[in-house]
């Protein structure tokens, strides 16, 4: 391999002194960039106090909403007199209406509550033994309040009047003047199939299933697999019946709010593409109507539309149908404006009328661009739906919302979000399925 000359080289850097010798500020762009970006940073953390946020945030709230995603609390309450102690349940406890738990010991005047794993609460007559990892707390009740005896440990707290002991995932007590508030926490939904008020509740897969199929009916007027059915699909504590309607409400809002949008927009973007309509003011109009459209927030749309129509799945559709018809159409326009002008001439040139050089010169072109762009539409507002959903709009939305208000369905929430989370999947799946197809493209 021959070396370049001395006198090459200084050719080449005469010829390209741009390469060769760029002034400084090209040299050093790279790290002007990169000081800008970071002083940018330092900038955002300082005006948006970003520091502080992360310091005074209760992050131990996250802890308890993702606790109580995946788990369910059964309250208790223990009252203690000179003459009785006594052990109550909620009005509509998810132990049913003759709770027996045997977490719950009971022996005359003592009450021993387990809270597995060497953790226990002992409570007898106006004294009360916490246990956990080998420690113990002794509590005494007394007419102006709980009064801890020794020294507190890490796990329990005191609070005016009242002592709070933590057993972790297992659950809390408070103990307070005349009766121990217990809440014991387990893992998974409780009821999730059949609730308390259900003849199959709290019976095995196995003896519903014989139920079903060959046991003598519950209700003569129906069969025990109806029966199932209708106490599944009504459950009181999980509403399976309308979180499913709804959820199919918010498809229903994406896929109507989509096609109609597509229908609408599809013609208009013919007159707004300058290489199809040649007329400036037709072009602009129809611009600027797109615009107006898009600029303004599906959101926006759906609360103006739920005070215009009240709440349901109308709003959702007309807000969807709004803001896509102004996005598509200018999506639609562009892609006209990109086709290739040489079969729309050839059409022409055979003498076809304006309207078959349109049929058969540009809609081959541009169909399968469309129908592609149109089913991310579908996709993407299945997702929105949801959220419009929570201001008014209808659908699975405003259930989210309405079970995340109260502050204590957690578990509901996250029984929506899951389903949310698979039709998204679903969606998302047939959406670049079909898009695929339309484009030509092989699934791999």
């Amino acid at each position: 391999m021959n070396a370049i000359s001395s006198a090459a080289v200084a050719d080449f850097e005469a010829r390209y002194p741009v390469v060769f010798n760029p002034p400084v500020w090209k040299r050093f762009m790279p790290l002007i960039i990169g000081a800008g970006v970071i002083l940018y940073i330092l900038y955002c953390w300082w005006f948006f106090s970003i520091g502080t946020v992360l310091a005074s945030g209760q992050w131990q709230r996250a802890e308890l909403y993702a606790r109580d995603w995946v788990s369910y609390a059964i309250r208790t309450t223990v009252r203690m007199s000179p003459t009785a102690t006594t052990v109550s349940y909620p009005r509509f406890s998810e132990l049913g209406d003759n709770p027996k738990p045997d977490w719950v010991v009971q022996a005359g005047n003592n009450v021993t509550v387990l809270f597995g794993s060497g953790q226990s609460l002992d409570i007898n007559d106006q004294r009360v033994i916490a246990t956990r990892g080998g420690e113990s707390l002794t509590v005494l009740i007394e007419a102006d309040g709980a009064k801890p005896q020794g020294t507190m440990p890490k796990w329990a707290a005191l609070k005016e009047d009242q002592v709070t002991v933590d057993f972790g995932f297992a659950g809390q007590a408070d103990i307070i003047p005349e009766r121990v508030v217990v809440s014991r926490r387990f893992l998974g939904w409780a009821n999730f199939v059949f609730d308390t008020s259900s003849p199959f509740w709290n019976k095995s897969f196995g003896e519903v299933a014989s139920l079903m199929i060959s046991g003598e009916r519950i209700k003569p007027e129906m069969s025990n697999a109806a029966l199932a059915f209708n106490n599944i699909w009504y459950n009181s504590s999980w509403q399976h019946g309308d979180v499913w309607t709804k959820l199919l409400q918010t498809i229903v809002m994406a896929f109507m709010g989509t096609l109609l949008a597509s229908l609408v927009a599809f013609p208009f973007a013919f007159v707004a593409a300058r290489n199809i309509m040649p007329n400036f003011f037709a072009n602009q109009i129809t611009k600027r109507f797109f615009d107006f459209l898009r600029s303004v927030d599906m959101l926006i749309w759906a609360l103006f539309f739920t005070r215009a129509f009240g709440p349901g799945p109308l709003a959702g559709i007309s807000a969807i149908f709004f803001t896509d018809t102004g996005t598509l159409g200018k999506v639609y326009s562009e892609t006209l404006e990109n086709i290739d002008d040489k079969q729309r001439e050839g059409v022409k040139s055979v003498g076809a009328s304006p309207m078959n050089v349109q049929r058969y010169g540009v809609v081959p072109q541009v169909l399968p661009v469309f129908a592609s762009q149109a089913l991310y539409f579908w996709e993407s507002n299945t997702r929105s739906a949801t959220i419009i959903g929570a201001v008014g709009a209808g659908g699975i939305g405003l259930k989210l919302w309405e079970a995340m208000r109260t502050n204590t369905n957690w578990h509901n929430v996250a029984y929506m979000v899951v389903l949310i989370l698979a039709v998204i999947f679903i969606f998302d799946n047939i959406s670049n399925a079909l898009r695929s197809r339309l484009m030509g493209k092989q699934q791999h």
